[in-house]
């Protein structure tokens, strides 16, 4: 870059693009797509209704106060909608707390395998990202907790976290929020939560309801099927949500975002359904998976993280190289520290027995 040419802040040329699950292979062919975690039941016949109908006003504004998913959101959870903000996306809302609460010489706390836009949100915001080591591809709180110093201003935490499909129970959420100190944000990433089946899980309302530091985000791209419309949700203490309320946009979700998103989660019975097939066939993968003498970190999420033997020619990029040659697109993690792993999300049952008999093939056991 030139001397004299305009120059972006401190942090932004450090960040390495987020690059998302490949969705093509080449020749044209149709892939078996199961990259990005991608619901395979696809989104409620309500919502998709509600979005149509959107399309007769789109010369109008959406409400900019998301009042109507608001209230949907806040019925469906019993939750005070005044403390819920709406997003373009998670992603939207991770990026605005990090600009809201972090500046240089500031840090962000995260563990080695989270979600690449905690670091991505930090750098753009011209904080410090720090990364703690996982246990057992688990978030370890005592090495959060001995990372955390008095620049840490955020503390994110995915739980399940992506790509790993791990949990931490709710006491070790607690036992972490209770070793912040109170200028540190404590957010709740449980962008998979739905899926979860764990007496000692908890999503994270509790703890926005009980303290003055911790915010949870959703999304409606996972189990809602509404990844194409980017819609997401934070709940907050009150002084937080007033302030991304601030900095967000004032028209950031679109008028058919909203509907649908009303919609869907209205619609139990089609988020009983996704459940229902998560159940059956997340064990089942894994199963046939270690069958063939994979390992597969064990996961609450709907995906699954396969680790390869080191061997080449039976490493993660040989897999990933036999699998679409037959139509098959996994996802590469090597950005997430895990260059012999590839993490498959639950499809169909077609698409499940498909990446098991490809699988199968390329450990030499068809």
């Amino acid at each position: 870059m030139a001397n004299d040419a305009p120059k972006p802040q401190p942090g932004i040329l450090d960040i390495s693009p987020y690059v998302p699950g490949e969705s093509s292979i080449p020749g044209g062919v149709e892939p078996i797509k199961l990259s990005s975690n991608e619901t395979p039941l696809g989104p409620s016949p309500r919502a998709i209704a509600a979005y149509k109908a959107e399309a007769d006003h789109l010369e109008r504004y959406p409400d900019g106060a998301a009042t109507t998913l608001r209230t949907a959101i806040g019925r469906h959870y019993g939750l005070n909608p005044d403390r819920i903000v709406c997003g373009c996306g998670s992603d939207e809302l991770i990026n605005l707390l990090a600009h809201a609460y972090i500046g240089p010489g500031d840090e962000s706390l995260y563990t080695e395998h989270g979600f690449l836009m905690y670091k991505i949100a930090t750098l753009s915001s011209g904080g410090t990202p720090v990364a703690a080591p996982e246990k057992g591809y688990r978030a370890d709180v005592d090495a959060l907790l001995a990372r955390v110093s008095d620049k840490t201003k955020i503390v994110f935490l995915a739980n399940p976290n992506n790509p790993t499909g791990t949990y931490i129970p709710h006491e070790e959420v607690r036992r972490l929020h209770k070793g912040l100190p109170k200028h540190t944000l404590l957010v709740l990433d449980a962008a998979y939560c739905e899926y979860v089946r764990r007496n000692d899980y908890e999503a994270g309302l509790e703890l926005v309801a009980t303290t003055e530091n911790t915010v949870m985000t959703r999304t409606f791209s996972k189990i809602f099927g509404l990844a194409g419309l980017r819609l997401g949700w934070a709940y907050c203490p009150q002084a937080v949500a007033d302030v991304l309320n601030r900095v967000r946009g004032p028209f950031n979700v679109t008028a058919p975002s909203l509907a649908a998103g009303a919609a869907a989660i209205e619609d139990r019975a089609h988020i009983e359904s996704a459940v229902r097939h998560n159940e059956t066939w997340l064990p089942w993968v894994s199963s046939e998976l270690e069958k063939l003498g994979l390992e597969v970190t064990p996961s609450v999420a709907n995906f699954v993280l396969i680790h390869f033997p080191s061997e080449r020619g039976k490493d993660a990029a040989s897999a990933d190289e036999h699998l679409k040659s037959r139509g098959i697109i996994l996802r590469r993690v090597a950005a997430y520290g895990l260059p012999n792993a590839l993490r498959m999300t639950i499809g169909t049952e077609e698409d499940n027995r498909a990446v098991v008999a490809a699988l199968a093939s390329f450990m030499g056991q068809a």
